[in-house]
């Protein structure tokens, strides 16, 4: 594989990437065959009509499917286990009950965009996700159980935004590594843009999809009706969800010490702290915390607990797998070069600098679907012209994060991303695209018109 060359031009690959996409589309929602079969199949099909040679096509398969599903298992799998006991214990009844008695109904899902906005801060999207999705389905359940894309799309939202633009998420740091910036400056003008284009995209798109498209709150751990006679509570289920934030959050301040020499990166307290601060460690000691505070204090038997954790993993393989297949087929995308050969198109057009970083950030977002390659390649792609523009510290951060704001762009069925969210809601593939996708597009449309209006302001100055 190493020694093979894409020889077909970008117009053909990108009618077979057209194709494979519409593929998809007509097999799931017309056949109405499983996601996790068709993507399979399209990912082969794909692999070979781009021309990768053919002993090559299991190693590239295997690879980005396996890649995808290692840290998603993990997390989803820990995450729906910790879910499980904050529901069953009737901790996220109690805490959704609290949040509307001080919030009110009518603000409640403003209140969790604001939680999880919180939450994004130190964890990845998927992690705060999952950890949210027990009290976002109990708030739903508590305001009428019909409002499923009002609560989720607006948590989800706020994890989204925060993920693409704030440091210490890898996107942002990546492209301002790669075009030499003051990441104090990308984290400033982040949150000034982060904000506002999550209450746009995030909480108004969700309330105006809401009304068109009523859903029911999923159940995707169980025990709707569960309400046990010794609930924990609030404060308590707060803390156990606090300790995954606590743990990320104090490895990202540690690695930041370490970058800039206040710490030993070698000493082993503080290779120890980032160990426990790993996205799928801190979720594995809050869930052996939450076995003992919310099952055995609570007076309940290995056994007991046991099959409640055992039973939480049923609903999420689905879930898992169609995750990991969709990670295959945007990697086989990416192994065929169908992103680089439309980047290199875009590039050689010759528009403004910030223009070009956040289009071809576009381009390779939607014709492979992982964010982060889109945002790398970007950014590497524009960095020698990013670096003869001369542009100032916050121009420049301005620039990243135009850059972030391109690889978000539409997010859809070759995006792992877009699996994780449409099952884990219990969406089908078409309300998942219009609601979903569309809600991707915006983001990444509405955050560069902010980052524009931030670059005009400070270039007049």
């Amino acid at each position: 594989m190493e020694e093979w060359t894409q020889t077909l031009g970008a117009v053909p690959l990108l009618l077979i990437a057209a194709g494979s996409i519409a593929l998809i589309l007509v097999l799931i929602i017309g056949a109405k065959l499983h996601a996790f079969l068709v993507l399979v199949l399209v990912s082969l099909l794909t692999a070979l009509a781009t021309g990768i040679p053919i002993d090559a096509v299991p190693k590239v398969l295997l690879d980005s499917f396996s890649g995808t599903v290692g840290p998603v298992a993990l997390l989803v799998g820990l995450g729906a286990m910790l879910g499980a006991l904050v529901e069953t214990s009737g901790g996220a009844r109690v805490l959704a009950e609290k949040m509307v008695s001080i919030f009110g109904e009518k603000r409640a899902a403003l209140a969790l965009g604001v939680a999880s906005l919180i939450m994004g801060f130190p964890m990845f999207f998927d992690a705060g996700l999952i950890v949210m999705l027990p009290i976002i389905f109990a708030v739903g359940r508590r305001i009428g159980g019909k409002h499923m894309l009002l609560y989720g799309i607006t948590a989800a939202g706020a994890f989204s935004v925060m993920h693409v633009f704030l440091p210490p998420h890898p996107g942002p740091i990546t492209a301002n590594e790669t075009f030499g910036g003051n990441l104090g400056l990308v984290l400033l003008v982040g949150m000034v843009v982060a904000i506002p284009t999550w209450y746009v995209t995030g909480y108004l798109w969700a309330r105006f999809v809401d009304r068109r498209i009523p859903l029911p709150i999923a159940d995707l751990f169980g025990g709707e009706d569960v309400q046990p006679t010794n609930p924990p509570k609030a404060g308590t289920v707060i803390g156990v969800l606090a300790i995954p934030l606590v743990l990320i959050l104090l490895n990202t301040g540690v690695s930041s010490l370490v970058s800039v020499g206040v710490f030993d990166g070698d000493a082993f307290w503080t290779q120890a702290l980032r160990l426990i601060g790993t996205s799928q460690i801190a979720l594995l000691l809050s869930v052996l915390v939450a076995l003992f505070v919310l099952g055995t204090r609570r007076g309940e038997s290995g056994t007991a607990l046991e099959k409640i954790v055992d039973r939480s993993l049923g609903p999420i393989c689905s879930v898992v797998l169609i995750t990991g297949a969709g990670g295959m087929f945007g990697g086989v995308l990416r192994a065929s070069g169908i992103g680089g050969a439309l980047s290199d198109s875009l590039a050689s057009i010759g528009i403004p600098v910030i223009f070009a970083a956040y289009l071809i950030a576009v381009v390779l977002r939607v014709a492979q679907g992982s964010a982060t390659v889109a945002l790398v390649t970007a950014a590497g792609l524009v960095a020698p012209a990013v670096a003869a523009a001369g542009f100032s510290p916050l121009q420049l951060a301005c620039v990243v994060l135009a850059t972030a704001a391109g690889s978000v762009f539409a997010g859809h069925v070759n995006d792992s991303g877009f699996w994780l969210v449409g099952r884990l809601m219990g969406m089908d593939v078409k309300t998942t695209l219009k609601t979903w996708t569309v809600q991707q597009a915006l983001e990444s449309v509405v955050g560069f018109a902010f980052v524009l209006v931030i670059f005009g302001l400070v270039s007049l100055v």
